[in-house]
């Protein structure tokens, strides 16, 4: 039996952000966490950025190693107990704590073929494999965050890249339409072989290389597959312990679960966002480190009140951008261009009220973007243009 103060279940960037705050905060007390990878927490960016495009070296992905954590690496959390503060993991371990944090993220969504010969691209292992695979031909099935960034990543690597995805636009889910045939023309003539409209049906080896097989009725012939198709949130323990689930954890302002002494934070957490008048889980390096970093505060008897807005972002070749709150492509968009298609801000309204801000091509107005949504004041749309300046 392993007894702590503060037990977090998980071992990624949201564990790690909590882990540190609960240092700050009291030095002294028994820290412990249940990781299901075999390596330190990590930062999760790179491993579609950096790692493939600035020469980043691997280990400079680890995160800072912190004075009194205990590490139970490899290990998954199976069972908890909230009356008795327990947690079992998969190798009959159990675990007594006064405060925990579930920071359990999500799995990816998987593909209904291709078993294990298809790479789901989330962690420093997936990356690893993708790095030491012979052969330079990927198939990237997706065409949406991860799709887009982890294709352009492979692109600069010097890879022959196909991308498959049931869309006929690139990001066509959320970025307006114009933009949306902007981006997915310029990943053409980068020589990225896209398939739009196409899901993949069917996978089988041919010799060492794969067939992938298409709804329709496309072969492609690659030496890898790689997928990124979004994440479903990882409440198995929670759902078993009998919390408070409904895509996601829920959680109270102050990232509490509906049992006692329990928090959640990360991919997992779902949250009442009073700017976007809506409950909200967002899957963000932002939100992960920030609501991380509150719950650590919270689980050391700090007083929390969520209410941040997270941000993100992406590269995607030369372009990048950042964007804050909630992105549709479905809302009512306004776009005010400096360069058209190539810097510039795009809103998103819902009654009247600005809900998301993609920043293309701009850096630096992140926070700009944050107050306009916060503000929560109806707003006509051409009154949007030149509302947030480059």
């Amino acid at each position: 039996m392993h007894s702590y103060r503060y037990l977090i279940v998980g071992g990624g960037m949201t564990g790690h952000a909590a882990a540190v705050a609960i240092r700050e905060a009291d030095p002294e007390g028994a820290l412990g966490m249940i990781g299901e990878e075999q390596v330190p927490p990590y930062a999760r960016p790179p491993l579609s950025k950096a790692l493939w495009t600035q020469g980043l070296a691997r280990d400079q992905v680890f995160l800072p190693a912190l004075t009194g954590l205990v590490h139970h690496a490899g290990r998954r959390a199976v069972a908890l107990d909230v009356v008795a503060h327990e947690v079992r993991d998969d190798q009959g371990e159990r675990y007594r704590y006064e405060r925990l944090l579930l920071a359990t993220g999500g799995r990816p969504r998987r593909l209904a073929v291709g078993g294990e010969r298809v790479i789901y691209f989330r962690t420093l292992a997936d990356y690893d494999q993708l790095r030491a695979a012979p052969g330079g031909s990927v198939a990237v099935v997706g065409g949406g965050f991860i799709g887009t960034e982890l294709a352009s990543a492979l692109r600069q690597d010097g890879r022959e890249v196909t991308m498959i995805f049931p869309d006929l636009a690139l990001g066509a889910r959320v970025w307006p339409a114009e933009l949306a045939d902007h981006v997915t023309q310029d990943f053409e003539r980068r020589g990225v072989r896209l398939m739009r409209g196409h899901s993949v049906v069917g996978l089988d080896a041919f010799g060492d290389r794969l067939v992938v097989r298409t709804n329709g009725g496309a072969q492609v012939l690659v030496d890898q597959v790689v997928a990124g198709l979004g994440i479903i949130p990882e409440t198995a323990l929670a759902e078993q312990a009998g919390l408070d689930v409904q895509d996601g954890i829920e959680v109270d302002e102050g990232l509490r679960t509906s049992a006692p002494d329990v928090f959640a934070a990360g991919d997992v957490a779902r949250i009442w966002s009073s700017a976007l008048e809506a409950r909200v889980r967002v899957e963000h390096e932002d939100n992960a480190l920030t609501m991380g970093r509150e719950a650590g505060r919270a689980m050391a008897g700090r007083a929390v009140t969520w209410r941040h807005l997270p941000f993100f972002y992406s590269d995607l070749f030369e372009q990048g951008y950042e964007a804050v709150g909630r992105l549709d492509a479905r809302m009512e968009t306004l776009a005010s261009w400096q360069q058209p298609l190539r810097r510039g801000v795009v809103y998103y309204l819902e009654h009247d009220r600005v809900r998301g801000v993609l920043l293309w091509g701009i850096s630096g107005q992140v926070e700009a973007a944050r107050q306009l949504i916060l503000r929560q004041q109806p707003v006509a749309a051409e009154a949007l243009a030149g509302a947030i300046q480059a």
